[in-house]
């Protein structure tokens, strides 16, 4: 009786508003489409480009090689005509599809319209010069405008669903080519653009494919695509995480592969693997952990003192692998003391005792407290990784291809992350996993139903503090130096950032949000004083919109749309008391 009374506004409301609309919903896709297409082709600015190399292309009319999808004339036209096909085509959902592709086509043409115009100084960018109007950028705002109106009015019908049952051979092609297509995607974002670019739109670039990926995304998420490639790939699981590995590996042989992006990448990997850890802690079991970045540190110094560098003041140099199994071990001990206080504590206490070990860890580490972290001065001189004499902070070549520096240490962090996920994957679906989840959700009734609360929660932090040092101890190896500014309260809150970004609970949401929070910062760098701004807004709208993450937990998604229709309930009660 009460779910009735929850949907039934918000289903009038729906209808309501498609019934006003529904008369143009057509006309205004056609009209958006062509319109975004007739964008592609019209000047967007009037002003000659003094600071690029192009300043014969002042209104820049011309297009990026075909097919690479760095230049926004593409993201705006091809959405265009992909708001043409599925206003007309038999598509499944087709007014959410549409919206989704207009949100796409207005975000683009405002990003570039508005990046372009500051870059000129004012309105000089859309002004008149010899009777060229610079009206591309409102030409695909307008269309974008129009189809997002065009999706109300065909109306926002639920996701489509599609048969899973279909062959292997054409699961395992259809699973390829999408690994393919995201790995394609992510390296044109990773060289979209960025650091040093001669372009002066650089920046607006790799915005402008953001808006294109989002609403491409989007629209497939609405015909239901991204939830059967989801169920496939549950259903193949194996080779679903043989094709994920072989597409990372194969991120060096892409046009991202040099040595900067292999740095950030490797950088990436190694917080990944940080917050993977930390997803069982927070994610999994629901501690709240400040301190957490604290147990990578823990790693980083052990593997730093058994490495056999200068500074190193154990004055035994072991081999990598033992290295970091010890320092693991070590970093799962204090982790374990860490944890101790969690049977006693709780919520914003357990926080507040889990920041002053972060804290208590850096001061220590500041003050070479026990002689092991060297000070202010740091550990520096850490000798690289090598394997078979190949050095891996050095370049090398596989035939006639030659790949930059770093990209062992990338190989090397891939495995690691992959290591860690099969270990998150395997104990989130064991007891203790289950274990986890219940104290999560009630601690009280885990416990009245015979869960040991204290030993289990415990364990969290022990195994999530002994794959943090793991993580450390290559970083330590990675960076060639282990230094107490490395790992500051900054640090946790970037990884605690990460997991929730990325959904808590989630496997490889920890993954994506450890990818967000260094790869938008990098890419960012061109708008300068703003670059920040950017990005905390962007963190913001990502909440505001995916509150459970960009990769949600099956577990986490139920919780939230529980306490959706619960919160909906009380409120409808209250209006109707009212």
């Amino acid at each position: 009786m009460s779910t009735s009374t929850v949907s039934t506004p918000s289903v009038s409301s729906s209808a309501e508003q498609r019934s006003t609309l529904a008369p143009l919903g057509k006309p205004f896709a056609a009209v958006g489409g062509v319109l975004g297409i007739v964008a592609a082709l019209l000047p967007w600015v009037t002003f000659a480009l003094k600071d690029g190399n192009w300043p014969d292309k002042s209104t820049l009319q011309f297009f990026d090689a075909p097919f690479s999808l760095t230049g926004f004339r593409w993201h705006v036209l091809l959405l265009g005509v992909f708001i043409l096909v599925a206003a007309f085509a038999p598509v499944p959902s087709k007014g959410r599809v549409v919206r989704a592709l207009g949100w796409g086509l207005a975000v683009v043409s405002f990003i570039n319209g508005a990046y372009i115009t500051v870059k000129g100084g004012g309105l000089g960018a859309i002004t008149a010069i010899d009777g060229d109007f610079a009206f591309g950028s409102i030409v695909g705002l307008v269309g974008g405008v129009l189809a997002i109106l065009a999706g109300y009015g065909i109306g926002i019908a639920p996701v489509g669903v599609w048969k899973t049952k279909v062959s292997t051979p054409v699961a395992y092609l259809v699973l390829l080519v999408s690994f393919a297509a995201v790995l394609y995607a992510v390296a044109a974002m990773l060289t979209t653009g960025g650091v040093g670019s001669s372009n002066p739109y650089a920046g607006a670039i790799f915005l402008s494919f953001l808006g294109f990926a989002g609403g491409v995304l989007a629209a497939l998420s609405g015909v239901g695509y991204v939830r059967w490639i989801s169920a496939l790939s549950e259903q193949h699981r194996v080779f679903s995480v043989i094709v994920l590995l072989v597409c990372a590996l194969a991120l060096p042989f892409t046009d991202a592969g040099n040595e900067y992006w292999m740095t950030v990448a490797a950088n990436i990997g190694i917080y990944a693997a940080t917050a993977i850890g930390l997803n069982i802690v927070v994610g999994l079991a629901g501690l709240l952990d400040l301190g957490y970045v604290a147990f990578m540190g823990i790693g980083a110094v052990m593997a730093a003192n058994f490495s056999g560098a200068a500074a190193a003041n154990f004055g035994i140099t072991l081999p990598f692998p033992v290295a970091a199994v010890v320092s693991a071990v070590v970093a799962g001990i204090f982790g374990a003391i860490v944890g101790s206080p969690t049977l006693r504590v709780r919520g914003d206490y357990l926080a507040i005792v889990t920041l002053a070990f972060g804290e208590i860890f850096t001061r220590s580490a500041q003050n070479n407290i026990g002689g092991l972290t060297n000070g202010s001065n740091a550990i520096p001189g850490i000798p690289p990784l090598s394997l078979f004499g190949a050095e891996f902070n050095k370049s090398f070549s596989i035939g006639a291809v030659k790949l930059p520096a770093g990209v062992l240490y990338y190989v090397l962090i891939v495995l690691l992350v992959a290591a860690v996920m099969t270990v998150f994957a395997n104990l989130k679906f064991s007891r203790i996993g289950r274990a986890w989840i219940a104290i999560r959700e009630d601690e009280d009734a885990a416990r009245a139903m015979g869960i040991r609360t204290g030993k289990v929660k415990i364990l969290a932090f022990l195994i999530g503090a002994t794959l943090a040092g793991l993580a450390g101890a290559v970083f330590a190896h990675k960076n060639g130096t282990v230094s107490y500014e490395s790992f500051k309260f900054l640090e946790s809150v970037t990884l605690l950032a990460a997991v929730i970004l990325g959904g808590m609970g989630s496997i490889p949401g920890a993954v994506l949000g450890a990818a967000l929070l260094f790869v938008l910062p990098e890419k960012l760098r061109d708008f300068e004083d703003y670059r920040l701004m950017i990005f905390g807004l962007a963190l913001i709208l990502i909440m505001r919109f995916r509150p459970v993450g960009l990769i949600p937990d099956a577990h986490r998604r139920a919780e939230m749309i529980e306490r959706a229709d619960e919160n909906a309930e009380e409120a409808h009660v209250e209006a109707k008391k009212a």
